[in-house]
């Protein structure tokens, strides 16, 4: 590859790897007053935030409502959540490993508080809340966003049902996904600045305390998280398209995980990913579903932070983390926190409350498993965004051989 090919490839991820980094630097030599360059961070997640539902809507309800094999829908949508599941299942076995071998609960010290009252209801209530909404405009908050995607599914499902009659439906619902694309490439523009921005602020005003707090579970966690950020997802890659498709995969993935990593959020990354998945050459039917529902309950990365909470909650009260029973155990909850809890609003804190309820663990646990979902989730996060792209390859690979 001639360096005018490599430098037109990697120009946009070197610039944003570069402008985090010296928010980083900046953050580091300011310190606290870098809270002041929040809000230009705050911006960046505002303009992304805003697209999201707009987003999700188009691209999913264009995706069904122009698909003309709905035997290649369902395969699409099947093939997803079996991927979904296996991956869950890898990571969750690989953080096992990892705690068997590196006791994450040695030496921790933490301070009791009181945990947070959490809202009224049985767990169907929670259930029917995160997939419905009693008014219409509450589907366009992204508090709401199973419920969303439901709806533009149904949508879509809709307007085919509508034959010619909703045909020009379905060419606004098409036109409308190539729109909200542009105006993502739009926001990304801004990208250098606003990740510059909030790493600044990350390293400025939280930097200090991330390093003197739990610092032995962010020393199991960050090194495994990139292990299999690095190694895992180019094997899925090497699966799904050969050499070239592990070529492809981080030439384009660099700024989603960027994105994801600054702002904490699969949602803000969404956009990002979409721009990945495109240039990677996942089909658009299987990207316009893949990548939107993956954001919602797709979780490697919670569920690598859901066994390691387990094992530090089960050190802490004393019950021996081990045995077929227990780990098969782990593994489910951890897909239940990661796939599951995660389209409810306040999934992560709703997640840690479902592991100290279902272990009938003291109640006053729940802020240590809060603090450590606190730690790990800059990383966490940037692994749930970037799996749903080499998802979407891996079903792209399975659905080509079915077709």
């Amino acid at each position: 590859m001639d360096m005018r090919r490599f430098i037109k490839q990697w120009r946009f991820t070197i610039v944003l790897v570069a402008s985090v980094g010296l928010g980083a630097a900046l953050g580091y030599w300011i310190g606290p007053k870098a809270e002041k360059l929040k809000p230009l961070g705050q911006l960046f997640l505002n303009l992304l935030f805003t697209a999201v539902v707009p987003l999700i809507f188009f691209s999913l309800s264009s995706a069904v409502a122009s698909s003309s094999n709905l035997k290649r829908l369902g395969r699409i949508a099947g093939l997803m959540l079996v991927v979904f599941i296996a991956t869950g299942i890898i990571s969750s076995i690989l953080m096992i490993g990892a705690v068997k071998v590196f006791d994450p609960a040695k030496g921790l010290s933490v301070e009791l508080s009181t945990p947070q009252e959490t809202s009224s209801g049985t767990f169907a209530d929670k259930v029917v809340q995160t997939v419905s909404v009693p008014d219409f405009p509450a589907l366009l908050s992204r508090r709401n966003i199973l419920a969303l995607i439901i709806f533009s599914v149904l949508v879509g499902l809709a307007s085919q049902a509508a034959g010619d009659k909703g045909k020009p439906f379905r060419e606004f619902l098409i036109s409308g996904s190539a729109v909200m694309g542009h105006v993502i490439k739009l926001i990304m523009l801004y990208a250098p600045i606003g990740l510059a921005a909030y790493f600044a602020y990350f390293v400025g005003v939280k930097g200090e305390q991330l390093l003197k707090t739990y610092a032995r579970i962010v020393a199991l966690y960050y090194p495994l998280a990139f292990l299999y950020f690095v190694g895992g997802f180019s094997v899925y890659a090497l699966i799904a398209a050969g050499r070239g498709g592990v070529r492809r995969f981080w030439a384009n993935i660099l700024p989603a995980s960027l994105t994801a990593w600054g702002t904490g959020s699969s949602l803000a990354a969404l956009p990002a990913n979409m721009q990945a998945a495109e240039r990677i050459g996942v089909p658009e039917d299987v990207r316009e579903i893949v990548l939107p529902i993956g954001a919602t309950i797709h979780m490697d990365g919670s569920c690598l932070a859901a066994i390691l909470k387990i094992a530090v909650l089960f050190a802490l009260a004393g019950k021996p983390f081990e045995g077929i029973g227990t780990l098969t155990g782990a593994v489910g909850v951890a897909l239940l926190c990661g796939v599951v809890m995660s389209g409810i609003t306040g999934g992560g804190f709703l997640g840690e409350m479902l592991i100290v309820t279902l272990y009938g663990l003291n109640p006053e646990m729940l802020p240590i498993a809060a603090t450590l979902g606190m730690l790990v989730d800059p990383p966490a996060t940037m692994i749930n965004a970037s799996g749903d792209t080499v998802a979407a390859m891996l079903v792209t690979k399975f659905i080509n051989r079915k077709t």
